[in-house]
């Protein structure tokens, strides 16, 4: 057996990449190989990944439906923190791979099998994830990337390889596919190929997820969000599932255009790549969250969250997700959040998402402190001496250098 595996646990969905990977792994370590298909809302029928399985001899084969664990202890929890990557990327992908790669582990471990495979490409971020998750949680485990082994490295020879060993291809596959794609739950991404020219428009017939803003209903939609501890509970004060409550708002906030991004972004390895993204409700959800902290948040509190979310995102995008430094600051976010609770109204329109109402229990909005009529809680007189202790050194400065 090659490098001496007995048993691989492969990150497995049934398509042409990791059908091919699996029995390249029989073919090259002789060693048998558990499937892993993980249900994470991608909205595909995973059943034929079974079925493909059973016809490549898998005796042990696991499908398993994670979407509340992947929105409660993963999608949630980062939303917590506001997390964007350069600004604008709802990390849709990274947040996936930490909870893939810990069921492989899980999985591998429950079956005796001494090393994990997954379908990542040597030139991409999910190597990194996968694996750094991968040992993180079993510092002795074996992983395989086939992508940085074998020879295989057109789309013609991957075709090739299935035809020569009778493993079914889709039609579709034989052709070059104008993209490839991501989904789950939270988003769907599109990179590569027809996308590859950063100058180049995305087809309008590319997106699944959203209509175009243009062709979006014309009169708004209103929607009220409900939070308790920092995490949605309720969309119009119904109370759903984390799984379902994403769901939801993807639906309202896809029928209104919202959530498309364009983004060229620096790829942790060292490259710049374009990737477009469909994340509708995630984006619904971030303004709501926002919009809730904005009452129930101190000041102190809320800037030192929006320093620390940079690094937050960036260790997310990097795939540090069981890292110290990503549980340390998750501590810190988790401790923000005990009085964000209340209901968020938001305006959904033609591709945007405005707040336009809020309201909490603990919100430290007060009306008599800012309203601009006449009030007997704020001494205006008192805003000349703060004025003139903060303008203390500036007004030092400003001496020396007239001086100069």
């Amino acid at each position: 057996m090659r490098d001496g595996v007995k048993k691989v646990v492969l990150a497995y969905s049934g398509g042409l990449d990791t059908s091919v990977i699996l029995r390249w792994l029989q073919d090259n370590y002789g060693c048998e190989v558990v499937t892993f298909t993980a249900d994470l809302g991608q909205g595909e029928e995973l059943e034929p990944a079974r079925a493909k399985a059973e016809m490549l001899g898998v005796k042990e084969i696991f499908i398993e439906d994670l979407q509340e664990s992947f929105v409660k202890d993963f999608v949630f929890p980062m939303f917590r923190a506001n997390a964007l990557y350069e600004g604008c990327y709802l990390l849709g992908t990274s947040i996936a791979r930490p909870l893939i790669a810990k069921r492989l582990i899980e999985i591998a471990e429950a079956t005796g099998a001494d090393a994990v495979a997954h379908g990542a490409t040597g030139k991409g971020n999910d190597q990194v994830r996968f694996e750094l998750t991968a040992y993180a949680l079993n510092p002795a485990i074996k992983v395989i990337a086939p992508w940085r082994e074998w020879d295989l490295n057109s789309r013609e020879k991957l075709i090739e390889y299935a035809e020569n060993r009778q493993i079914p291809i889709a039609r579709g596959k034989r052709g070059e596919a104008p993209y490839s794609t991501d989904a789950n739950l939270l988003h769907i991404s599109y990179e590569g190929r027809a996308l590859e020219d950063p100058w180049e428009e995305p087809s309008e017939e590319m997106f699944t997820r959203s209509v175009a803003p243009e062709l979006a209903p014309d009169k708004p939609t209103y929607v009220e969000v409900g939070f308790e501890a920092g995490d949605a509970v309720s969309v119009d004060g119904e109370a759903l599932s984390p799984a379902s409550l994403l769901r939801r708002l993807n639906d309202l906030a896809g029928a209104n255009g919202i959530g498309r991004l364009d983004l060229v972004e620096n790829r942790y390895v060292g490259m710049k790549s374009r990737g477009v993204y469909e994340t509708p409700g995630g984006t619904v959800l971030l303004a709501a969250h926002r919009g809730i902290e904005s009452i129930t948040l101190d000041r102190g509190a809320a800037h030192l969250k929006d320093e620390i979310m940079p690094r937050y995102a960036e260790l997310i995008y990097n795939g540090y997700w069981y890292a110290p430094e990503r549980l340390m600051l998750q501590a810190l976010i988790d401790k923000s959040q005990e009085k964000v609770t209340g209901t968020v109204r938001l305006k959904l329109f033609k591709g945007s998402v405005q707040v336009v109402g809020r309201k909490s229990p603990y919100s430290l909005y007060r009306q008599e402190f800012a309203t601009f009529e006449a009030d007997t809680v704020y001494d205006q007189h008192d805003a000349a001496g703060f004025i003139k202790l903060n303008a203390l050194r500036l007004k030092i400065l400003g001496l020396r250098d007239r001086q100069a």
